[in-house]
């Protein structure tokens, strides 16, 4: 089953209570996010937005140049039905991250659990360069050491500060990090890293 096809089936098979990445309130992002103090027409990306709510709060707090970007058609379906009207006002992408060729620089990228799926290093290296040459600043959650690695069936890779650091050295540098844990609607616990880099 290609990539496309396997989240194309978890999106039309499961509900959000039924995935364990689902959040009721994308508190960690949100909390970076406004760290950046973003005019409300900087161009913003949410990567593997699927059906986060992060597109929620940033319509909801007035930002106009939203793209939410998901490799699955349903995913995005799913958010634009529950957003409703105001999902008029994104520029909605469905694509595969490792085809994306943004067709603007953004304020910010964003990505909560898209990064750590990529796991061959011509992947990885592809990803960070187009994040180098396409934002000023970047909002990254991944497995982190101590945290999963599987998700959704599919191996990941997980990430420390030293590793992300590594990664984005020479163009950008981290602003903060912070290691949460993620409880799912499973009543699991898993560890997350969250890093926040800038170019400035």
């Amino acid at each position: 089953m290609s990539t496309k096809s396997h989240w194309e089936k978890i999106y039309s098979e499961k509900s959000p209570q039924e995935v364990s990445w689902t959040q009721e309130t994308p508190t960690t992002s949100i909390e970076f996010f406004n760290d950046f103090k973003l005019s409300k027409i900087s161009p913003i990306i949410d990567v593997g937005g699927g059906e986060s709510k992060f597109v929620d709060y940033l319509l909801e707090n007035g930002y106009q140049n939203i793209s939410v970007l998901d490799i699955s058609e349903n995913a995005i379906n799913k958010a634009k039905e529950r957003i409703g009207k105001k999902s008029e006002n994104v520029d909605w992408i469905v694509c595969d991250i490792n085809n994306f060729k943004p067709k603007q620089k953004y304020a910010l990228w964003h990505d909560r659990a898209v990064f750590h799926f990529l796991t061959s290093e011509i992947e990885i290296k592809r990803y960070v360069e187009n994040i180098k040459l396409n934002t000023e600043n970047f909002i990254v959650g991944s497995s982190s050491t101590s945290g999963p690695k599987k998700c959704s069936g599919l191996e990941i890779t997980q990430y420390d500060e030293s590793l992300l650091s590594n990664l984005f050295e020479g163009k950008m540098t981290i602003k903060k990090v912070k290691n949460i844990n993620h409880i799912t609607p499973f009543e699991t616990t898993q560890n997350f890293i969250f890093c926040s880099f800038s170019s400035k």
